[in-house]
């Protein structure tokens, strides 16, 4: 079985993360994502739009992911890949390069984006929303 694995904060998912994990689970059998808890979200200086909860109960409803896991820091990659066996690990062409030291473990691919959509564009329209009504 080739097991592959991603990481994300898959906030608001919209049509560009389903291609995404479409995408990464074409490359393998089983398809583990890690998902950034609300701890590390503020770590980062990122705020969810859903909480940790929320997000991996709309993962969890995606036929193309197999597993959730939750992401608690960037060190945490080695670790994941060895302990989950992962054969494949993928990430969007913005982090290209970033997790290249990852090759000694497995594969490392990274994807091209869907052009025209991301969730910041997508929170930005749902508070002016709010605003608004």
């Amino acid at each position: 079985m080739k097991r592959v694995i991603t990481y994300g904060t898959f906030d608001v998912l919209h049509y560009g993360h389903i291609n995404l994990l479409k995408r990464a689970k074409a490359l393998g059998d089983y398809l583990i994502v890690a998902l950034s808890t609300d701890e590390f979200n503020s770590i980062k200086h990122k705020q969810s739009f859903y909480t940790y909860e929320q997000r991996k109960l709309l993962l969890e409803a995606c036929r193309y992911v197999d597993l959730i896991i939750p992401e608690n820091n960037w060190e945490q990659k080695i670790d994941d890949v060895k302990k989950y066996q992962a054969d494949v690990f993928v990430m969007g062409d913005d982090w290209k390069g970033k997790f290249d030291f990852l090759k000694d473990f497995c594969e490392v691919v990274y994807l091209p984006r869907t052009p025209d959509v991301c969730s910041t564009n997508t929170k930005a329209y749902l508070a002016k929303e709010k605003q608004a009504a």
